[in-house]
C-alpha cells in the first residue's frame, strides 16, 4: 500500500497569521491610515502648489498695499525723503482743510444726483423694454453699450462734444437760437454735466439688472392681481415694486460705491476744475499724493473714504438681514 504524502505545514512565524491572530487586522488598519494620511498630504501639497501663485498676487497687490497705506496715513511722507511719524495729525488737518470739505461736498452732490436718477431711469427703461415689441433686442443693446465704454473714452468723447468753442453741442444750441454754454468750463454747470455723462453710461447697468429682475416676477402673482381688478399702476405699486426690493438694495449699494469712487471721468474732463467745482474725494487723494507730494495726507483722506464705504456696505448687509426674505425678517 503506497504511503500518503505528509501534510503541508506553515512555518512557525506564519502560524499565528494562519490562525487568525487578532493583531493582524490592527496592523493593516494602521497601514491604511498611514497611507490615507500620506495621500491627503500629497493632495494638499498639490492644491497649495496651484493656489500659491494666486495667494501671492493677492497678498502682494491687495493686502500689503492696504496695510502700507494705513501706516502711511499716520506719517508725513513725500515719497522721496524718509517719512516721519505724526500720529493723527493728518486726520486732524483734514477736518480743517476747506479743499477737502469742498471735495466731500462735491462727492455727496454727485452721489445724491447720480444714484436715484440712474435707478429711476433704469427702472423706467426696463419697464418699457420688458414687453414684446419689435426690435426690443436692439433697443436693449443700444442702451447697454454705453456702460461697456470706459470712463476715459467717455471723457475724451464728451470733451470734444461739449467744447465751448468748437463742440457740436454749442453748434446745435446756436442753430436753435440758444446762447453758447460753458458746460465743463462753467463752475455752475460742470458737476451737473458730469452727472449727465455718468447717467448716459451708468443707466444701462441698472436697466439690465432690472430687466432680469422683472422677468423673475412670478406670472401667477400678476395674473391673480389682474383677476382682482388691479390696473397697471396698482400692479407696479403692489406687486412689481415689492418683488424688486432686494434688487433695489443691491443697486443702491453698487451705485453708491461707484459714485463715491468716481475719478476717471473727472481726471479726463475737468481735472477737478473749474475753481474746484468738480474736485471729488478720490481726485483729492490723487492730487495730494502725486501732485503735492503729501502722500501721508492723501492716504488719510483715502481711509476716510474707505470708512464711509465700509459703513455703507455694513448698512446694506443689515438691511438684507432684516428683509422679508431673511430669517430675521420672516420672524418679524
Amino acid at each position: 500500500m503506497p504511503r500518503l504524502p505528509a501534510p503541508l505545514t506553515l512555518p512557525p512565524e506564519h502560524a499565528g497569521s494562519a490562525g487568525g491572530s487578532p493583531s493582524t487586522p490592527a496592523v493593516t488598519e494602521n497601514d491604511r491610515r498611514r497611507a490615507l494620511r500620506r495621500r491627503r498630504r500629497s493632495e494638499s501639497a498639490t492644491a497649495w502648489a496651484f493656489v500659491a501663485p494666486s495667494i501671492a498676487v493677492i497678498i502682494g497687490l491687495a493686502i500689503l498695499p492696504v496695510v502700507w497705506s494705513l501706516l502711511l496715513s499716520f506719517q508725513a511722507d513725500d515719497l522721496v525723503t524718509p517719512s516721519r511719524w505724526v500720529g493723527l495729525d493728518n486726520y486732524r488737518a483734514l477736518r480743517q482743510d476747506p479743499h477737502f470739505s469742498q471735495a466731500v461736498g462735491n462727492t455727496l452732490k454727485y452721489t445724491a444726483m447720480y444714484v436715484p436718477l440712474s435707478m429711476v431711469l433704469g427702472l423706467a427703461l426696463a419697464l418699457a423694454l420688458n414687453r414684446r415689441i419689435r426690435f426690443v433686442g436692439l433697443y436693449r443693446t443700444l442702451f447697454f453699450v454705453p456702460f461697456v465704454i470706459s470712463a476715459t473714452a467717455q471723457g475724451v468723447l464728451f470733451s470734444f462734444i461739449l467744447d465751448p468753442q468748437f463742440g457740436a453741442a454749442n453748434s446745435v444750441l446756436d442753430k436753435l437760437g440758444i446762447s453758447p454754454q460753458g458746460f465743463l468750463t462753467d463752475p455752475g454747470q460742470a458737476l451737473f454735466v458730469l452727472v449727465a455723462i455718468s447717467l448716459w453710461s451708468g443707466t444701462g447697468f441698472c436697466l439690465v439688472v432690472y430687466l432680469a429682475a422683472l422677468q423673475d416676477v412670478p406670472a401667477e402673482l400678476l395674473e391673480a392681481a389682474r383677476l382682482d381688478g388691479a390696473g397697471r399702476r396698482h400692479l407696479l405699486r403692489h406687486v412689481v415694486l415689492p418683488t424688486l426690493a432686494p434688487v433695489n438694495v443691491f443697486l443702491v449699494v453698487w451705485q453708491l460705491i461707484e459714485s463715491l469712487q468716481v475719478f476717471d471721468l473727472v481726471y479726463v474732463t475737468t481735472k477737478g476744475g473749474p475753481l474746484g467745482s468738480t474736485t471729488v474725494v478720490v481726485y483729492f487723494v490723487w492730487q495730494q499724493a502725486f501732485q503735492n507730494f503729501t502722500a501721508g495726507y492723501g492716504a488719510a483722506a483715502a481711509y476716510v473714504l474707505a470708512v464711509a464705504l465700509f459703513v455703507i456696505a455694513a448698512g446694506a448687509r443689515a438691511l438684507r438681514r432684516r428683509g422679508p426674505g431673511s430669517p430675521e425678517g420672516a420672524a418679524r
